[in-house]
């Protein structure tokens, strides 16, 4: 259902360069009746789905360790993050594109995947929804070392740890990236690799 209090006016790209970077020009209609005129930007990449792999029987997480620019530029001195396995959706639905994902960054080759929920990530300057995803793995589905893509410069380290261990890496401050201790905290709280 559309909201009748926004009437968009003007849509500006500001840059197409890697995604599109968009400034919105609309009329916003208050609670006492009165219109006023807002512009926001909003930067449009895309949708994207992350997954937990996790063996439950070894208490098991994989990660994926990786270099980003935007927390580098922000104060992460070496730039590198521990990430669960992520990726955008392009022209795949969720589910195939983290399988693929899963494939080309971890080398884990996984058929069943389980969706637990979406998010909208930063939705004050960003219109991506994430789908997450968990899914079990075993050392039978390693079909490849992962790390990624050459041709799309991505160069994944991919990381086992324990369970307990990664959950407190939240805590110590080693895992920073949202979609992780999202995920992390999933597992936990629905004691999805606990014995």
């Amino acid at each position: 259902m559309k909201n009748t209090k926004i009437n968009i006016k003007e849509t500006e790209i500001l840059s197409d360069n890697w995604y599109t970077l968009k400034k919105v020009t609309y009329d916003y209609q208050k609670e006492d009746g009165q219109w006023e005129i807002h512009q926001r930007e909003a930067y449009d990449r895309g949708n994207g789905a992350a997954i937990l792999l996790y063996n439950k029987e070894r208490q098991k997480v994989i990660l994926t360790r990786q270099f980003r620019l935007p927390t580098y530029i922000n104060g992460n001195d070496t730039g590198l993050m521990i990430e669960v396995c992520a990726g955008l959706l392009d022209d795949n639905n969720p589910e195939d594109c983290i399988r693929k994902e899963t494939e080309e960054e971890t080398g884990y080759k996984v058929s069943k995947v389980e969706k637990v929920f979406e998010s909208y990530m930063s939705p004050g300057s960003v219109t991506e929804i994430l789908y997450f995803f968990i899914a079990e793995y075993s050392s039978e589905m390693k079909i490849s070392s992962g790390g990624g893509l050459a041709h799309e410069q991505e160069n994944i380290e991919v990381i086992e740890l324990d369970f307990e261990k990664a959950y407190n890496m939240i805590f110590s401050g080693e895992i920073k990236d949202g979609k992780t201790i999202m995920l992390l905290q999933h597992a936990k709280i629905h004691n999805v690799i606990g014995k």
